[in-house]
């Protein structure tokens, strides 16, 4: 697991945060179109099936697990897809803590929490 300092983490911050817009936006698209994507598996089960926009469909399913993989590549754990909710494990005290970063917070990071309390025990830092 990389570990960050709140510097590292701040620094890597703007590019994380357009993959987390993408991943927002295709998260949006893919939870929008779900009726529609489960009336077409239906259909193709007895033989016929199809959706309107279902290449855009796929595609932007493929677009959200590469985004996903590209922030765990870079070390960064999406929790939320719908709320751009995002940790960068750090030492704090001599132990592991997540940095917590969501959409629309800034260009900085100013909360973490213990692996355990999750996103309800923030505290600034």
């Amino acid at each position: 697991m990389k570990l960050f300092t709140v510097d590292e983490a701040n620094a890597l911050l703007p590019t994380v945060s357009r993959v987390v817009g993408a991943i927002q936006r295709a998260y949006r698209f893919v939870t929008e179109s779900q009726e529609a994507a489960r009336h077409a598996s239906e259909g193709a089960q007895h033989g016929g099936g199809g959706m309107p926009g279902g290449t855009k469909y796929v595609k932007t399913l493929y677009n959200l697990a590469e985004n996903a993989s590209q922030l765990e590549a870079l070390g960064v754990q999406i929790k939320d897809y719908e709320r751009g909710l995002i940790d960068f494990p750090s030492m704090r005290d001599g132990r592991v803590v997540l940095l917590c970063w969501q959409g629309g917070e800034g260009d900085h990071i100013e909360w973490w929490h213990d692996l355990e309390s999750g996103f309800a025990g923030r505290q600034p830092l």
